[in-house]
């Protein structure tokens, strides 16, 4: 990982990607997508977690983050993405998935790089983190983590793609609370 992505500042937002090995569509079943989802939750409960933006596309996760003192930020990461890494083998292996043998065999060729990796290796080492200790910078990336979706033309506007926060922002219930953000402070969560 390089260092300049490396996060410093445990208490300032990070603008961060989590990115699935060989760009591997995995999020394309509504299970592997909850199953991120859920896991957000219980770190935002139970490991301090702080999230003001997200948005999950098919090979990868963005996130607007920080981590509640004295919490670190690198250690919620670790652990979300090892827990995530076992629960989606898990669930190719249980779903009726046409890509099974496809998808283990990728992320199992994967593993044999890594020592640290035993059988199955999802998650691209590391994540790409950017410390948004300006507005100017923080929105220019809630931004581009909203127009994701658009980029992408799976929707035509940002609030209507349900696994992001967009929709947090234009006033309604997303599937995440998240705090938002606004120019100047940081508001209420919704």
């Amino acid at each position: 990982m390089s260092h300049q992505y490396r996060v410093r500042n445990h208490e300032e937002i990070h603008f961060v990607i989590f990115t699935i090995v060989d760009w591997v569509d995995i999020f394309i079943r509504p299970s592997y997508k909850q199953l991120l989802i859920d896991s957000l939750i219980y770190c935002q409960k139970s490991k301090g977690l702080e999230i003001y933006a997200f948005c999950l596309m098919t090979n990868h996760l963005h996130l607007l983050v920080s981590a509640k003192h004295p919490v670190r930020l690198p250690d919620i990461i670790r652990d979300f993405k090892k827990h995530t890494n076992k629960q989606i083998i898990k669930l190719i292996k249980e779903e009726n998935e046409s890509r099974r043998d496809w998808m283990l065999y990728r992320f199992q060729y994967n593993a044999r790089f890594d020592d640290r990796i035993q059988n199955y290796k999802v998650w691209r080492d590391g994540y790409h983190s950017i410390e948004c200790d300006r507005e100017d910078i923080l929105f220019q990336k809630l931004d581009y983590i909203h127009d994701n979706p658009v980029r992408a033309e799976i929707v035509s506007y940002p609030e209507h793609y349900i696994y992001s926060s967009a929709i947090n922002y234009a006033g309604e219930r997303g599937l995440l609370e998240v705090t938002l953000l606004e120019r100047g402070f940081i508001s209420v969560k919704a």
